[in-house]
């Protein structure tokens, strides 16, 4: 008998990249996928280009903000409209469970599963739950959650800590094979430098400021996001792009370190990829904290080297690159045992399992 899910999530790639992971495996399982999102989300997008055949379901949404701002007197209308919106699209597709990976837009779709009796999972992926899934907790039946500490936040009787959900394509990385994408030898180790779907500007400058030193020791591959490139740098072992899809199993497999902002996703899959790490979290002047608090976990259990943002300058970039190198070995034995990543087949197990209570 087949079994229908619904994914949702939105807002931004991290809230979507856990869902393009488990939409195929549940697809080779048999399962009717359906996707709700916004009109003019990245999900839409995302969804649109990676899965045409699946049925993509519009909903009004709006975003509830921690300052003051005159659209937070009407997106809540927006919200109650997504709701009513999301209730239809569930009562059409009459699906068995709704998968939530977070962001704005699945709050309407939450409180919908609930008024239609559809159990619905949500996966957190930050120390501390966002604003819209604390919103949506007292709908959601089961609450599952990257970070151990995340039970201090959420209701006990919901919450399960399974850690990180894994892109399965990223185990799959050749060495050499990125290697020979990118030019680059193995005689010099190879730093990979990541600031998020958008860039990081603040890491970029800290980067190309120090370029010619760090090239004394690192080959560098250096994803600055878009619109970022710097077209007069050309020195050899430096690779720039914007952004980087299919071949990015490749740099990393083939990269020694690594600097990045601290999104959950991103630091996740460094840790099981046993990838040595400097962290530079988005700074409490630029968001809610929480890339802070992710990278204070890692470096409390010994995974990374975090390096405040404002503190961000040539001589503490180098100084932690020096430190990294220095406990390389320590931060990837400790990588080997962790049980913080979750692979895809070990995700639909859960949900699978959940769905036949």
């Amino acid at each position: 008998m087949s079994r229908t899910i619904v994914f949702t999530g939105g807002g931004s790639a991290g809230h979507v990249t856990v869902n393009t992971a488990l939409i195929p495996f549940f697809k080779e399982k048999g399962w009717e996928i359906a996707y709700i999102g916004s009109k003019d989300g990245i999900e839409k997008t995302m969804i649109q280009e990676q899965f045409p055949d699946i049925p993509y379901y519009e909903i009004s949404s709006g975003k509830l903000r921690r300052y003051f701002s005159w659209k937070n007197f009407s997106d809540p209308f927006k919200v109650g409209k997504g709701v009513w919106d999301a209730y239809r699209a569930i009562r059409k597709i009459k699906p068995d469970i709704v998968f939530s990976k977070g962001g704005f837009v699945t709050v309407p779709v939450i409180m919908a599963s609930k008024m239609a009796g559809v159990p619905t999972l949500i996966h957190e992926s930050d120390y501390t739950p966002g604003l819209a899934n604390k919103m949506a907790t007292p709908f959601a039946s089961r609450i599952y959650t990257t970070f151990p500490e995340a039970i201090n936040y959420l209701p006990s009787e919901k919450y399960r800590y399974i850690g990180a959900i894994i892109r399965e394509e990223l185990f799959k990385g050749d060495p050499s094979e990125g290697r020979r994408l990118l030019g680059f030898h193995e005689q010099k180790p190879i730093l990979l430098i990541m600031g998020g779907s958008l860039g990081a500007q603040k890491i970029n400058e800290a980067i190309r400021h120090n370029l010619h030193k760090l090239l004394e020791e690192y080959q560098i591959v250096h994803i600055c996001g878009k619109g970022n490139i710097d077209s007069t740098l050309n020195d050899k072992g430096y690779k720039q792009f914007e952004f980087v899809q299919s071949e990015l199993a490749h740099y990393i497999s083939a990269s020694d370190h690594v600097i990045s902002r601290a999104g959950s996703n991103s630091i996740f899959e460094f840790l099981a990829l046993r990838k040595p790490m400097i962290l530079i979290p988005l700074s409490r002047q630029a968001s809610r904290g929480d890339q802070i608090l992710n990278a204070d976990s890692f470096e409390k259990q010994g995974f990374a080297i975090k390096l405040e943002e404002e503190n961000l300058s040539d001589e503490s970039l180098l100084l932690a690159l020096q430190k990294l190198m220095d406990s390389q070995k320590s931060m990837i034995e400790k990588m080997k045992v962790s049980k913080a990543a979750l692979s895809v087949p070990e995700m639909y197990k859960k949900i699978d399992s959940h769905n036949k209570q």
